[in-house]
């Protein structure tokens, strides 16, 4: 499974499917102006988005695309960054606490 799709529904499948409204929307805008000027403004280049799973839940990810040489097909990449920003919350939130320890230190 793949953010609750299936394999078979996923493989082959617009990377659309896991964008919210907005994004999807500007993606397919993209590549419609990629294939009429040859101008890359996203292909090759990866960023960082919000994503839906079939659940409609959201997920910042990041997205990557290229193409797939001499073919006219596209390849989506996507690394669920839900585990790192977890961890980067954590980190904030222990460095605060460890700010308010010192403070406090500092009134003995």
């Amino acid at each position: 499974r793949v953010f609750g799709w299936s394999e078979d529904e996923f493989l082959g499948s617009n990377i659309s499917i896991i964008m919210t409204s907005d994004v999807a929307a500007e993606h397919d805008q993209y590549l419609e102006n990629y294939l009429k000027s040859g101008i890359k403004k996203m292909i090759g280049t990866q960023r960082e988005v919000t994503a839906q799973r079939k659940d409609k839940s959201t997920f910042t990810c990041v997205l990557g695309l290229n193409q797939i040489r001499n073919t006219g097909l596209f390849c989506g990449f996507i690394r669920d960054l839900t585990n790192e920003k977890s961890a980067q919350a954590k980190l904030v939130e222990g460095h605060e606490r460890m700010e308010q320890i010192l403070d406090a230190c500092e009134f003995l």
